[in-house]
């Protein structure tokens, strides 16, 4: 990549004002993706539609997420990072503006379509663009501080979620990213370098649509399956289309010399063991921002406000767990601590099963707690344990794959717990408070079991591997690279 080169005087502003800009970005992205859960119930009511099909505003946005992220890096190199990064900003503003205007469940799920389009760009070009700033030297100082966001959204985003609908209206949640955005797009123009390639490859149209459309129509299966709109031989028909798309794409990936995601990378033991155990654990623990309000305000009857509360232990917990992870990957290997931590996690989940009316508030609040810390825990070591054995030319095309996976399984994480509620309610159009709560807690127990099965996965792995980056700063460094700031208030 290539920029006009800046004096020195402009570059120590650039250095200094750059982060703050990425920072102001990613707060915006991390918060709009955690802010939402807790207003669930509120925004079902006034849209007229149950709690459980609202799941469709939450996995619109990840799946789009999904499909742009691989598209990203080229889109940089082609037309220069500020003019991508404005745009990102300016897009993902559009679409809030678009869902706090939403009249109906429709034009909300296609404007959370739109805002997905615009982080997409967000996360990926503004870690580019740090890594083209900054010397290695400096990069993990303003990466960390980058970082920062990533937790912060999630520790008030739950509560802001609560306050804004016990006190103002639910469409206020997406305004607020309206004055974030405006600032975002003022600072871009002032500090942003623009980076681009002076050559790129040909972005790859065919494997792009193969692999939207494959995902897109699996994530849609998995919505409509339990909710008894369609005729199961055409849900099963549109299952076996998506195989297909998804299919083609995996034969037209290993023909291509540039393919959209490059899948011989599977090749490798550790990447393989890090993407697709994270992948079938999300599909358990993904779905549970979604479920866990739910919980508190149909089951337990708690306001919005209570419901925020109750989530926030999670991100602190997140927060907390920088002090132990040298030592205890540093004892145990990513082996060991994927493994037992999987089973950990599984099991807590399966603890969310036992809260019914009249529960102890004050044994709730620990179990978020562990319930954050065995997820932070789980989803550093499987974001860092991706870049173990790729060579620097691969980490860019690794990054991405990793990147993709990760919102592609929180898409399907809460279709599959909305599914899992649907099916134990029998048809939930009508469902009752206690029926609700029974199919929650039932919920949790088939959850916690599909995150255990991932133990299968990192049983794989030899005691050996991730021991390259299993230092503290390697490890933080790593999980920022493929976007994994721990937010266990989120996947």
């Amino acid at each position: 990549m290539t920029a006009d080169p800046p004096s020195d005087s402009a570059a120590d502003a650039i250095k200094r004002m750059l982060p703050w800009l990425v920072a102001v970005a990613f707060f915006m992205e991390s918060l709009d993706t955690t802010i939402l859960n807790t207003a669930v119930p509120t925004i079902a009511e006034a849209l007229k539609v149950t709690p459980l099909s609202l799941k469709s505003a939450l996995t619109s946005y990840t799946l789009s997420l999904a499909v742009f992220i691989p598209i990203s890096g080229w889109v940089a190199d082609r037309f220069g990072t500020r003019r991508v990064f404005a745009s990102a900003i300016g897009i993902f503003t559009l679409g809030s503006l678009f869902c706090g205007v939403s009249p109906n469940l429709p034009l909300l799920v296609a404007a959370r379509i739109v805002q997905g389009v615009g982080g997409a760009m967000m996360m990926p070009v503004g870690r580019i663009t740090m890594v083209r700033t900054f010397p290695k030297s400096e990069l993990v100082r303003a990466m960390s501080f980058v970082a920062i966001p990533g937790l912060i959204g999630p520790l008030f985003g739950p509560l802001a979620g609560g306050l804004i609908v016990g006190y103002f209206h639910w469409r206020v949640i997406f305004f607020v990213n309206l004055p974030i955005g405006l600032l975002g797009l003022y600072m871009v123009y002032r500090h942003l370098p623009d980076y681009r390639s002076a050559r790129s490859d040909p972005i790859d149209v065919v494997g792009f649509a193969l692999f939207g459309v494959g995902i897109a129509l699996l994530s849609y299966v998995l919505e409509i399956f339990g909710e008894h709109t369609l005729r199961p031989l055409f849900s099963s028909g549109l299952l076996v289309v998506s195989m297909v798309f998804l299919g083609l794409y995996v034969r037209h990936a290993l023909r291509k010399p540039h393919p959209l995601l490059r899948l011989t990378l599977f090749k490798i033991r550790t990447f393989r063991a890090a993407v697709t155990g994270s992948f079938i654990t999300r599909l358990g623990v993904g779905g549970m921002p979604f479920l866990l309000p739910l919980l508190y305000q149909i089951g337990l009857g708690f306001t919005p406000v209570q419901s925020g509360l109750l989530i926030m232990p999670q991100p602190l917990a997140a927060m907390s767990l920088k002090v132990f992870m040298p030592r205890i990957l540093s004892r145990l290997g990513y082996r060991r601590v994927l493994v037992s931590n999987t089973i950990i996690i599984g099991a807590i989940i399966m603890l969310f099963s036992l809260i019914r009316p009249g529960f102890p508030t004050w044994l709730i609040v620990p179990e978020a707690f562990a319930f954050g810390f065995f997820s932070s825990l789980q989803y550093t070591c499987m974001n860092s344990l991706v870049f173990a054995d790729l060579t620097a030319e691969d980490t860019s095309m690794g990054s991405s794959i990793a990147s993709a996976m990760q919102q592609m399984s929180m898409s399907f994480g809460v279709a599959v717990a909305s599914l899992v509620a649907a099916l134990f309610i029998g048809g939930h159009q009508a469902a009752s408070a206690p029926q609700m709560t029974l199919a929650l807690r039932h919920s949790f127990l088939v959850l916690g079991g599909l995150t255990v099965v991932s133990t299968l996965i990192f049983r794989q792995l030899r005691p050996t591997d991730g021991a390259s980056i299993s230092s503290y700063k390697n490890v933080e460094a790593a999980a920022e690279s493929a976007g994994a700031a721990p937010a266990p208030a989120g996947p």
